[in-house]
């Protein structure tokens, strides 16, 4: 084992003066990453500011293969996060990152160090602040890795590589679905918003009823739940973009339960989440494995008149209409909320239910085709958390 002392340099993070920096990009300004733009892995451009390039010094620049980490945070599971820069850059970093930049032969073998769970371990024990945690200079320095044979280290570079992006073009397959089922709902009713086939339309609460969870004095308290249990207890993190999601999930007792009157699934329900993340959606099935769930707070469920309107076509028009939803919310609260009053103006287009069932017939196929790639992508992360444990230990 080696301390990555001796194989890398440190670069610290500049603390720049208000005057210094502005929102919009100009000549003599130099692009300023901050802890933010750091995101999964990756470095993201899309909230970043700009500083008088004049305080720039050439050493503050990324160079390719640097490890821009976020090395100051007021959320403890914030510090630490790392992203591998691609190439040189004329992008400088601000005072809660810093930059590692190791000895070239061993850089991309270092990149994907500060990817794996040894590298989350270890930093997990990076010191406290008073009102802050950092990571100090020594915490990086003295941090333990087998740097293996050139041979090895070459290996593991190219089969992680490689499989990353096989899991990459798995989700651009899966996004390439998304968009086919978005054309063709276009192409059979024409867009949701416009409207431009002068479809007949219904107001939400002519196709389904919006039914509100109970938010009275029996409301669950934070020991009212448990890892497991009679009665699933949605969070904000069951509903997602891509449906449910029972990674984490909360249970309430049968006691419990019984004493809730509003916001219990049947079978055939749509949950949208309201509150916070607004519009995502989840189709409660007879493949969801849990027979008792109730929605939370941030959550509304749809009961569908299924005499107007095929479940799965109100999902995919809904997601469409999203956007247009969104903003007509009222912004400027700290937590986005999408009320009850608001959907009821919400207009939802209604062909003929048999056109509604052929489209989602066609959906259900396409699903049949996303599951399998999502199967594949998924024994893809199984081998890459195996081959991190094989490199990394």
């Amino acid at each position: 084992m080696v301390k990555l002392s001796k194989i890398i340099t440190q670069v610290r993070g500049v603390s720049y003066k208000p005057n210094d920096v502005i929102l919009e990009k100009k000549a003599g300004y130099t692009c300023l990453l901050r802890a933010n733009n750091i995101d999964r892995g990756e470095l993201k451009f899309d909230d970043v500011v700009y500083v008088d390039s004049a305080r720039v010094k050439n050493t503050q620049l990324l160079r390719a293969e640097d490890i821009l980490i976020c090395a100051s945070s007021g959320s403890r599971h914030l510090v630490g996060k790392a992203a591998c820069v691609i190439g040189d850059m004329n992008v400088t970093f601000g005072a809660f990152c810093k930059v590692i930049r190791p000895l070239a032969e061993y850089a991309p073998f270092l990149g994907w160090f500060f990817k794996s769970p040894r590298y989350r371990m270890q930093i997990s024990n990076a010191s406290a602040g008073v009102n802050i945690n950092n990571i100090r200079a020594e915490d990086i320095d003295n941090m333990e890795i087998d740097l293996l044979t050139v041979k090895q280290r070459e290996e593991a570079v190219r089969k992680l590589n490689a499989i990353t992006h096989l899991i990459s073009l798995r989700q651009r397959q899966a996004e390439k679905l998304d968009e086919l089922v978005k054309a063709r709902f276009v192409e059979m009713f024409g867009d949701p918003v416009l409207n431009c086939l002068h479809t007949a339309a219904r107001p939400m609460t002519e196709i389904c009823q919006i039914i509100d969870g109970d938010r009275g004095k029996n409301y669950p308290k934070a020991d009212d739940f448990f890892d497991k249990g009679d009665c699933l207890f949605l969070n904000a993190k069951n509903v997602t973009k891509a449906g449910f999601n029972f990674d984490e999930c909360m249970f309430i007792t049968k006691d419990k339960d019984n004493v809730l009157r509003k916001g219990k699934l049947q079978r055939g329900d749509i949950i949208l989440t309201t509150r916070g993340t607004i519009g995502n959606l989840a189709f409660y099935t007879d493949d969801v494995p849990y027979s008792d769930i109730r929605i939370n707070s941030g959550m509304v469920i749809l009961r569908m008149n299924r005499e107007y309107i095929n479940p799965i076509y109100f999902i995919e028009q809904f997601k469409m209409q999203l956007e247009n939803i969104k903003r007509k919310i009222a912004s400027g609260t700290a937590q986005p909320q999408l009320p009850i009053s608001t959907m009821n103006k919400i207009k939802v287009i209604i062909p003929d239910i048999r056109l509604q069932a052929n489209f989602a017939n066609f959906v259900h196929e396409v699903d049949r085709e996303k599951e399998r790639i999502q199967r594949s992508a998924a024994l893809l992360a199984t081998l890459k958390r195996s081959l991190m444990q094989q490199y990394f230990g």
